[in-house]
C-alpha cells in the first residue's frame, strides 16, 4: 500500500513514516500544506492519504475535500488523523469524504488497512462478514 502523509509536524511525519514502513506501508510522499498535498497527490497517486485535522492555519477537512475532488472517480481514500479524539469532531468526520479517522497514537498499518478495506466493502455494498 502506497501512502501520502499530510501533516505539518516533522517529528510526527518522521515517527509515522518509520512505523508505517516497518508495518509494510510504503510512504511515497509527505506534505505540510494543502497545496503541497494536492501537488503530491496528483503526481504520486497514492493508495491512501493521511491528513492531519490541524495543518497550522489550514483545516484538514478542507484538504480532504480538495483531495477527494481531485481524485474524481478513482477516489483513493483519505484518512483523517489527529491527536484529538474523534468524538471532538464526530459530526465533521461523518460529513467529510474521508474513509475514517485514526487517532495519531493508534496509527498503524493495520488501522489503515482496516479502514481502506471497510471503505471498499461499503462501496461494493457488502456488509461485515459478507463473503460475496
Amino acid at each position: 500500500m502506497r501512502c501520502l502523509i499530510v501533516d505539518d509536524s516533522a517529528y510526527f511525519v518522521s515517527a509515522a513514516r518509520g512505523l508505517l514502513e516497518h508495518e509494510g506501508v510504503s510512504v511515497v510522499g509527505v506534505a505540510s500544506t494543502g497545496a503541497d498535498a494536492l501537488r503530491c497527490f496528483q503526481s504520486l497517486r497514492p493508495d491512501v492519504t493521511l491528513v492531519d485535522l490541524d495543518l497550522g492555519g489550514e483545516s484538514g477537512f478542507d484538504v480532504a475535500e480538495h483531495l477527494h475532488r481531485a481524485a474524481g472517480s478513482a477516489a483513493a481514500p483519505v484518512i483523517l488523523i489527529s491527536t484529538h479524539a474523534a468524538r471532538d469532531f464526530a459530526d465533521m468526520i461523518e460529513a467529510s469524504p474521508a474513509a475514517g479517522f485514526v487517532l495519531k497514537s493508534a496509527l498503524s498499518g493495520d488501522a489503515i488497512r482496516d479502514l481502506v478495506c471497510h471503505r471498499v466493502r461499503r462501496s461494493a455494498g457488502l456488509q461485515e462478514g459478507d463473503d460475496r
